[in-house]
């Protein structure tokens, strides 16, 4: 009898405190911790959306506590949409959060049209309302109006301009015998399922300021998104693709930056890159299979592979610096430049001529697994001609199948090389053995624009100043 007693009394106690911790703080000063004051959204194109920020709310108390209220202040007239708790805005009312608990709240923001083509902020906030108490999470974003092109194909000539920038959503498509024209500072932002595909011509009239080089890349600008590479597929010279220019082009984060197939179908290289630069690709800078590419004063750097060229074709590279260094996002494991006259796909070996000239070029990589960063490798008995006429490579063992004239594993002395930080500059340091060992050309400027000298030229794609 003794025993049941103090049963009973302890299963009231325990249904007591249980009730306690099961029932709803209501003091004013009860804890509610946000996890942010602020959401910052990067620049947005007008019409394509957001990605989806969030912030966590939690209750530190040892009982439930009732939110009555997560408000957007906005209404349903605001750019930005919430959902908290799986409940969608723009008021969502009674949510409860158990003792050491949190809910989620996800925002995402569409910004509409308006007039002008300089960035502009939209701004709302969020209350939320608890107990007597009110707090609010602001919220910002930065938009941008925009050509929004989805799905496009242009069937004859056209010329962008830099008077707004480019979402490309879906694919661009230049057909055949048609050709677009992209003009100095123009911006193109490229979303990740958006191949540039080039049947017919691709001009582009970059200038050496900053201002007016032409840019391509990922349309996500918001952390850590933007640096992220193969955020967009690249850009696809086919076959009957001809008389491509680029000038002044900076191409970074795509999967295969610039990639081409088949030989010119008339006297001209297929492409012409004068002052590109391609960087951060993740599988490829530069990757063509059997065609010809014309490159001079172009850094292609910190890629997968940067510059491949298989089964045979024609390439001239002049004042190039082809260099990769490991880093958070990429892993140096292949050579940056690899020259083949042939492929092997599923054990059946295609073997086409090749001809391929390298002057006053720099191929290097560092902090890698790589130790010999130009490879070249020949099949079969077709016309084979690769040249290496002044240059630095790092390698271990010389290129078989090709002429060198080369400085081997002279450390060029980039700039500034820092992995942590991203901070690549490529630029020759004072003392560098590439000053003044270049052979001279017809090439009078670098790749920022700037002239080199009426004697010897430094190697690579930038001159000393």
């Amino acid at each position: 009898m003794v025993m049941t007693r103090i049963f009973l009394v302890l299963i009231t106690i325990v249904f007591l405190f249980a009730c306690k911790k099961e029932s709803f703080i209501t003091s004013p000063d009860a804890a509610l911790i946000i996890s942010e004051d602020t959401l910052h959204f990067d620049t947005v194109f007008t019409t394509t959306g957001s990605v989806t920020h969030l912030f966590k709310i939690f209750n530190p108390n040892d009982q439930k506590i009732k939110i009555d209220k997560v408000n957007l202040e906005g209404g349903i007239q605001s750019p930005f949409k919430i959902n908290a708790d799986g409940f969608a805005g723009p008021e969502v009312l009674d949510l409860e959060i158990r003792s050491n608990d949190s809910l989620y709240v996800f925002v995402t923001v569409i910004v509409d049209p308006v007039t002008g083509n300089l960035p502009f902020v939209v701004r709302d906030s969020i209350e939320i309302t608890y107990n007597g108490n009110t707090r609010q999470v602001q919220l910002e974003a930065f938009g941008q109006n925009a050509h929004i092109m989805r799905n496009l194909q242009i069937m004859g000539n056209e010329t962008w301009t830099n008077d707004l920038p480019y979402v490309i959503l879906g694919s661009l498509h230049v057909t055949q015998n048609a050709q677009l024209t992209i003009e100095k500072g123009t911006r193109i932002f490229v979303h990740a399922d958006a191949p540039l595909v080039i049947d017919g011509t691709l001009l582009i009239n970059g200038d050496k300021d900053s201002l007016n080089r032409v840019y391509f890349q990922g349309d996500r600008l918001d952390e850590p998104y933007r640096d992220f590479p193969a955020s967009w597929p690249g850009i696809y010279f086919r076959s009957t693709s001809k008389d491509n220019v680029i000038n002044y082009a900076v191409i970074k984060n795509a999967y295969q930056a610039i990639a081409a197939t088949g030989l010119s179908v008339n006297t001209n290289p297929k492409i012409k890159l004068n002052q590109v630069i391609i960087d951060n690709a993740y599988d490829a800078g530069i990757i063509a299979i059997h065609s010809s590419i014309e490159a001079v004063n172009c850094l292609v750097s910190n890629s997968g592979k940067n510059v491949y060229l298989a089964e045979g074709g024609q390439y001239t590279f002049t004042h190039c610096t082809i260099a990769s260094y490991s880093n958070l996002f990429i892993q140096h494991t292949n050579p940056v430049l690899y020259v083949s006259n042939f492929t092997n796909v599923n054990n059946v070996i295609t073997s086409n001529d090749l001809q391929a000239q390298f002057t006053n070029c720099i191929f290097w990589g560092d902090f890698g697994l790589v130790e010999d960063e130009a490879v070249v490798a020949k099949n079969g008995n077709t016309i084979f001609d690769v040249n290496f006429n002044h240059g630095i490579l790092k390698v271990k063992t010389d290129p078989a199948n090709a002429s060198l004239n080369q400085m081997i594993n002279q450390d060029p002395l980039f700039d500034t090389v820092n992995t942590s930080s991203r901070i690549y500059n490529f630029r020759l340091r004072a003392g560098s053995p590439a000053i003044d060992k270049g052979i001279i050309t017809s090439v009078n400027i670098d790749l920022d624009g700037l002239p080199r000298p009426v004697g010897l030229p430094d190697l690579g794609a930038f001159e000393k100043q």
